[in-house]
């Protein structure tokens, strides 16, 4: 089969002639290459739900992420699914201040240290591509970590700082504009994108290897980073503004494209809300039904105890989520947009709630999103790229450029 990219439906039709595959073949495929293959995901919220949930730095603890029941990420899952590094995410909200933010970020890079070291048979932490490569072929998890949320840094040499400590990317801001630039979310537009002080975090991240992740950032933010930055840049956990067009924190078909000109990648959101405005507008009809349902209880939707409820309620409303097939929309928009060589998988696992799609409910399920890949004719070099490829040959090139 010749290497040509058809999008969307004229794609999977495309495939199925040429190819006439079983779909058993397609399932038997994917979960070899998910296994054959290292996969990187760009953003698994992990620390933060265990610090939610109290965790203790207690040995009889660390349980917890070789095998568990609740949320979406354990190393027996992740096994299952083919996940050989997820990028652990260092969040931050963004109601922190410096001083608490840098108590808070040493606490979760502090807590993925500690899981790594009492659980060595199962984690490593990883701080390259190279390491990586080196904990995939002893069958272990690498735990590389990202910063969400730039907050702690209060002065440029906090950069080099983090970066010793394990961090790999910085995303610029979260939910509202910091220090160093705006977000997605906030509409005060408080620097109209970068501010001098972010403009210097920048350039020190480039001069230190660290990757400047433009997930949560403005619109202005990320062409002013794209324009300034010597490096590619990611989107760590991010998706396609084509399919939510009134979702800002998504990026439109012009950033996606600059963001391939500037030899990027952009990791696909798997959350629901990321995925279909369709989708969207449904829940948010569902949510004065939901609050009718918790005030009777007298509980709120952030409470633990109305987790289960509203679980429950979703299960009987399965319009409530996108499935497999938008996620592989989105990767097939980037590719038409960018090409192949800038497209990633950023799940925002443990971070999007009970949003995650129909067929990639949590890190066993990755080889559903590639046998529907392999249905719409990805070869497996393509595969490849999306798994691991791409984040590699960007972070290599930053970790270069910091080399000189």
């Amino acid at each position: 089969m010749k290497k040509i990219y058809l999008i969307g439906i004229s794609a999977t039709i495309f495939a199925c002639k040429v190819n006439k595959t079983p779909e058993s073949d397609y399932q038997k495929k994917a979960d070899e290459l998910a296994h054959k293959y290292i996969m990187v995901d760009g953003h698994v919220d992990l620390p933060y739900r265990l610090k939610v949930k109290n965790f203790q730095m207690q040995k009889e603890f660390t349980g917890i992420p070789v095998e568990t029941k609740e949320g979406d990420f354990d190393y027996k899952r992740a096994k299952k699914g083919g996940l050989s590094a997820p990028f652990m995410s260092i969040y931050i909200p963004a109601s922190y201040d410096t001083q608490g933010a840098q108590k808070l970020a040493d606490s979760l890079i502090t807590m993925v240290n500690y899981i790594a070291t009492e659980k060595s048979d199962y984690f490593e932490v990883a701080k390259t591509p190279a390491e990586i490569r080196e904990i995939f072929k002893k069958g272990k998890i690498a735990l590389p970590m990202g910063m969400e949320n730039g907050s702690p840094i209060g002065e440029v040499a906090d950069v080099a700082k983090y970066r010793a400590k394990g961090i790999s990317y910085i995303t610029l801001s979260h939910g509202k504009d910091n220090r160093i630039c705006d977000s997605s979310y906030d509409t005060t537009h408080t620097w109209k994108g970068l501010s001098p002080f972010g403009r210097e975090v920048v350039k020190t991240m480039n001069k230190e290897g660290v990757l400047v992740d433009i997930s949560h950032v403005s619109d202005d933010t990320f062409y002013q980073v794209v324009e300034m930055s010597p490096v590619p840049v990611i989107a760590s956990h991010s998706s396609s503004r084509k399919f939510t067009p009134d979702f800002q924190r998504n990026m439109s078909d012009d950033m996606i494209t600059k963001l391939g000109k500037n030899g990027g990648v952009i990791m696909i959101n798997f959350g629901s809300t990321f995925l279909s405005r369709e989708v969207t507008e449904y829940r948010k009809s569902l949510q004065a039904e939901i609050k009718t349902i918790l005030d009777k209880k007298g509980l709120k939707a952030r409470d633990e105890a109305a987790e289960p409820i509203i679980d429950e309620f979703f299960a009987k409303h399965p319009l409530a989520f996108a499935d497999v097939k938008k996620v592989a929309d989105h990767i097939d928009n980037v590719v038409k947009l960018a090409g192949i060589d800038h497209v990633g998988l950023g799940s925002d696992f443990d971070g999007v709630g009970n949003s995650l799609p129909t067929g990639l409910k949590d890190v066993g399920d990755y080889p559903n999103l590639l046998a529907e890949l392999l249905r719409r004719g990805y070869l497996e070099s393509d595969i490849e790229k999306i798994c691991s490829g791409n984040i590699f040959r960007v972070w290599e090139k930053v970790l270069a450029y910091a080399g000189k």
